[in-house]
């Protein structure tokens, strides 16, 4: 039997920035990844890159011109991370299916071997796939796809129906409306994105039917089939009348969970919580000492940096001081790639107000940035909130062109305690996005 001194389980960030610093200490990594495919993990593949490469394409090519170039950037990002930890001579690369055997073993098997290899240390880093919602018909209809399905369609549905109202689905509902697909989301809450503040939900919802999008709120999906190449969809409204729409397309964004299956964790003493995640602690030690979970597969945020900070912490644990930790990341941002993009970190209003602080608002309106008018993109909303006792920035929305970028401004203001005054009288360059964070902290 094959003894490694880690085994690393999904090629994701965490797993194969981990794997390249511990053949750098000398170590012997097994690097085990169940798809030729998803070298580089779900971000490369099948999320951020090839969506994105889809949303800044739409306006400049045609639908099927976009798939074609987004295709040949994955291709070769995917090529360059296989390349990155195959060149290393302590990495072993094993596309196969990893199964536990018991808390030391991994059983590995494609259709050319079939071995068992034994980990000192092991890391599991498969990541989340799409929840499939319990809909009548939902797995022997036709054209019904996922995320990374959908975006490997070469021909531009003409209608689309989105299930999912949530960020997934806001952002295709988005790109496939800028080109020129008829969307239509199915959400089944009494409006969008719950845990932001009405006002920012309300602003988002503006945008997006201006883009062409239509939305039914509170529509519960019970069926769908096909009707030769098409899908009806039917669904009941809010006043519970029954309802059908014709679709070409339908796209599930209906969450994502964890990817355990084929993990074989009942041979292992690894304990899930009740939605399926593994259960970890703040240094991301499974009920098992020397197993890890990293990245989406263990809960929590589901985004390539925190995995890439998972990766941090199993370092600092393993060879510092062990004082990183999860519950010491500092303010996380995220932001959704609708258009304009959308950036959040801490905070909202409503959230302020019931953790019981004193605050103000701070609002600015996308179209009074110059920037924004000078590009055209003056749709949007900024939104601060603020720690009347101590003036510290408590959160923060950028809904607007660019904050992507601007959001890690906020974000590591926050971190460092900075007073809102700091950001209100930093100087930007001009004309820039940025310089309207001056503006809208001027309160």
């Amino acid at each position: 039997m094959k003894t490694y001194d880690a085994i690393i389980i999904g090629f994701g960030k965490g797993g194969k920035t981990l794997a390249v610093d511990l053949a750098k200490r000398g170590q012997t990594v097994a690097m085990i990844e169940k798809s030729d495919k998803m070298y580089g993990g779900t971000c490369i593949n099948v999320g951020c890159i090839p969506s994105k490469s889809l949303i800044i394409q739409a306006g400049q090519h045609d639908y099927s011109q976009a798939v074609k170039n987004k295709e040949a950037l994955v291709t070769k990002l995917r090529q360059k991370n296989f390349d990155k930890l195959n060149q290393l001579d302590n990495i072993t690369i094993y596309t196969a299916t990893a199964t536990f055997k018991n808390n030391h073993e991994v059983h590995i098997q494609n259709e050319e071997i079939e071995e068992t290899i034994y980990g000192e240390h092991i890391f599991i880093n498969t990541g989340a796939t799409p929840v499939i919602p319990q809909i009548e018909g939902i797995l022997n209809t036709r054209h019904i796809y996922t995320s990374a399905e959908m975006m490997s369609l070469e021909k531009l549905p003409k209608r689309l129906a989105i299930i999912g109202g949530g960020y997934i689905g806001l952002e295709f509902s988005s790109m496939y409306a800028r080109y020129h697909s008829e969307v239509t989301v199915f959400e089944f809450g009494s409006r969008l994105v719950q845990r932001e503040d009405e006002d920012v939900a309300q602003e988002i919802l503006h945008v997006l039917e201006n883009q062409g999008v239509n939305f039914h709120f509170n529509a519960s999906v019970t069926r769908v089939e096909n009707l030769d190449e098409t899908v009806r969809i039917t669904y009941q409204d809010q006043q519970g009348n029954q309802k059908e729409e014709i679709v070409d397309a339908v796209l599930l964004a209906t969450g994502r969970k964890a990817n355990t299956n084929d993990l074989g964790l009942e041979n292992t003493n690894i304990q899930m919580d009740s939605r399926g995640n593994i259960i970890v602690n703040e240094h991301l030690q499974t009920t098992e000492d020397h197993i890890y979970a990293m990245g989406d597969v263990k809960g929590g945020l589901q985004f390539t940096y925190i995995s890439l900070d998972d990766y941090r912490i199993v370092k600092d644990h393993l060879f510092g001081e062990g004082k990183r930790t999860t519950s010491n990341r500092g303010n996380v941002a995220y932001s959704v790639f609708i258009s304009p993009t959308f950036s959040r970190v801490g905070l909202s209003q409503q959230e302020a107000i019931n953790a019981g602080y004193d605050i103000k608002v701070a609002q600015l309106p996308a179209a009074a940035i110059p920037r924004a008018n000078v590009i055209s993109q003056p749709n949007g909303l900024l939104k601060a909130i603020i720690d009347t006792t101590s003036d510290k920035i408590l959160g923060c929305v950028l809904f607007c062109a660019e904050s992507e970028e601007m959001i890690n401004f906020i974000a590591l203001a926050m971190d460092l305690g900075l007073p809102y005054q700091k950001v209100r009288d930093h100087i930007f360059t001009h004309p820039t996005m940025s310089e309207a964070l001056n503006d809208l902290f001027t309160i």
